[in-house]
């Protein structure tokens, strides 16, 4: 697969092998249609554009209980509780990265957000995640976006995934269902991420930047 976009006056290409690349996007916000779902559609758009296919997973809503450390998952490659987070742990599989946003709750991710994510980490802490790119998204009214930030992307650290970089924090503001897109800095921060997202959601691809 080769793919080309251009930012600015530079133009990029992306090479890697034959089949299409896929990112699961993981919306951690209670509301289906709020300000964390329309930023990581910003981001969505993008990726569709160049060819990457995604699969949205609507999860702040549910009732997801945490983690407790029954550690039978060490013994089945599974967690116990037979819920979504068995089923979002065979989607990575597949999936060459995932992408993840959180409203922002005391300057930490969604409590839903997190029971899942613990669990889905740990329970596989046996599983070859390495390479697989993350990317974590916060929307907050005010203050508290990057301590959120921390705490998603300390999941992927911690599984040998690299966490995509972009030319601000992955954070934006809004408090009623919209107001997000006016926040003009932080919908483009949310479109900036794309040539390492790119370069990262295959394991063999190249990214060549030409010479000025």
């Amino acid at each position: 697969m080769t793919l080309s976009l251009s930012r600015g006056n530079i133009n990029y290409t992306i090479k890697g092998n034959e089949g299409m690349m896929k990112v699961i996007i993981l919306n951690g916000s209670p509301k289906a249609k709020g300000n964390t779902a329309s930023a990581l559609r910003e981001a969505e758009h993008i990726l569709q554009e160049q060819g990457i296919d995604t699969e949205w997973i609507h999860v702040g809503h549910l009732q997801i209980a945490g983690c407790v450390a029954c550690n039978r998952c060490w013994k089945t490659g599974i967690c116990k509780f037979g819920d979504i987070v068995n089923e979002i742990s065979d989607k990575m599989r597949e999936a060459d990265g995932i992408l993840i946003g959180s409203p922002v709750y005391f300057a930490s991710p969604n409590g839903t957000l997190i029971s899942l994510l613990d669990r889905l980490f740990y329970s596989n802490l046996h599983t070859d995640w390495s390479m697989k790119v993350g990317a974590s998204v916060s929307i907050a009214r005010r203050g508290g976006s990057t301590s959120t930030m921390d705490v998603m992307n300390k999941y992927f650290l911690k599984s040998n995934m690299p966490v995509v970089p972009s030319q601000y924090w992955g954070i934006a503001h809004g408090t009623t269902p919209g107001e997000v897109i006016q926040d003009e800095e932080g919908m483009q921060t949310m479109r900036q991420p794309q040539p390492p997202l790119l370069r990262a959601t295959h394991p063999s691809s190249s990214l060549t930047r030409p010479r000025r």
